[in-house]
C-alpha cells in the first residue's frame, strides 16, 4: 500500500515600499530559504500602511502550503 502525501499551510507577512507584486516575492523567497518542498502560496490578503496621505508600504498576507517530508 503506498502511502499519501500530507502537506503544512503556515502563514507569511511580508511587505515592500515598491509594489503588492514585489511584496508577494518578498514572501515567497523568504518562505523558500526555512521551508523545503514548498507547492504553492496563496495570497489572502492585501493591505498598505501609509503615513501623511502617502504610501508607505505595500503589504500582503500569505498561506504557503509545502509537503511535509
Amino acid at each position: 500500500m503506498s502511502e499519501g502525501r500530507v502537506a503544512r499551510v503556515t502563514e507569511v507577512i511580508a511587505g515592500s515600499p515598491d509594489s503588492f507584486d514585489e511584496a508577494v516575492k518578498v514572501a515567497f523567497d523568504r518562505a523558500n530559504k526555512t521551508l523545503r518542498n514548498i507547492t504553492g502560496m496563496k495570497v489572502v490578503d492585501f493591505s498598505i500602511m501609509c503615513e501623511a496621505g502617502q504610501i508607505q508600504e505595500y503589504r500582503v498576507r500569505a498561506e504557503v502550503i509545502f509537503v511535509l517530508e
